[in-house]
């Protein structure tokens, strides 16, 4: 994290030296992103673009030229983003000169690359609405959270508290709290949870949607869902609110097809889907080809 800005320069250049960092690409990649890459001028919000393109939708309006253009611009933002935090990792193991262990297997088990390349993939796939919600709720707290942490404190700097009597000279200063900054901060601790467990909901749910198209034999979706369905994979290994979605969905099937009213052959069914989810889970286990090289987590 940057240190914190000086209560004594002015606005101006408070501002301009946060504009001068990385991070603040990565900020911009979620919220001011240029439709084109080499026009600065003209930008664009990613969750402005989900929240236009969910009025075409209510409207039926899927193709118009607005829906397209606020579709493609924000996985545009997302694949810009995640290339910012990916690049970043890069660079922070290039400077310290280590190098990543076990290839190509182990870059692909970064979450952050994962994502990069699903934002790349949706970027130029037919249009699949449920795609967009992961990365806004994403961005709603990485926004919430490059606010509270650089933002706020370039724009009202925090001020030193008086020290307490008897304290040490060389004791750390302590700082009055920001009232916003702290509300902020709440609403990540409070909500973070529930929602990555909306969102793992929502990833098991677009690969229902894209299951439906492949068996409709739609144009590209069996690609697709073999692109998709490795995503998903690598999010079960890595994160427990995807796990604890499939045991849900598992016990809620459970629960129904245990039922008396069930007929046996679809009890036979869904044991064995059960038993090939299992066969597949076990054949592709990529902790036994990575030499136990850990996945990184999705920066911030």
């Amino acid at each position: 994290m940057a240190p914190l800005p000086s209560a004594n320069q002015p606005l101006q250049q408070r501002l301009l030296q946060l504009a001068q960092t990385l991070q603040f690409a990565w900020f911009v990649g979620y919220v001011l992103l240029p439709p084109l890459l080499t026009t600065v001028d003209r930008h664009l919000s990613l969750l402005f673009c989900i929240f236009r393109y969910s009025l075409s939708w209510i409207t039926l309006n899927y193709y118009s030229r607005w829906a397209q253009f606020s579709y493609r611009t924000a996985f545009i933002s997302a694949a810009v983003t995640y290339g910012i935090v990916v690049y970043k990792a890069f660079r922070a193991r290039s400077r310290a000169g280590s190098k990543a262990q076990g290839g190509v297997l182990a870059l692909a088990a970064d979450e952050n690359v994962q994502y990069l390349a699903m934002a790349l993939v949706w970027l130029f796939s037919p249009q699949y609405p449920l795609a967009m919600l992961p990365f806004g709720i994403y961005s709603i707290f990485h926004v919430a959270t490059y606010t509270r942490t650089n933002l706020i404190p370039t724009i009202q700097p925090p001020v030193a508290q008086a020290p307490v009597a008897g304290a040490s000279p060389s004791a750390k200063p302590q700082y009055k709290p920001n009232a916003l900054a702290e509300t902020i901060g709440k609403f990540v601790k409070e909500y973070y949870d529930a929602s990555m467990g909306l969102v793992a909901f929502l990833e098991i749910l677009l690969w229902g949607r894209l299951f439906f198209s492949a068996i409709m034999f739609a144009k590209g979706s069996w690609i697709l869902i073999a692109i998709y369905t490795a995503f998903l994979r690598s999010r079960y290994a890595q994160s427990a609110f995807v796990q604890g979605q499939f045991r849900h969905l598992e016990a809620r099937i459970d629960s129904l097809v245990g039922a008396e009213s069930t007929p046996p052959a679809a009890r036979n069914v869904w044991a064995g889907i059960k038993t090939g989810a299992r066969s597949f889970h076990d054949a592709t286990d990529v902790g036994k080809y990575v030499a136990g090289a850990p996945a990184q987590k999705k920066a911030s």
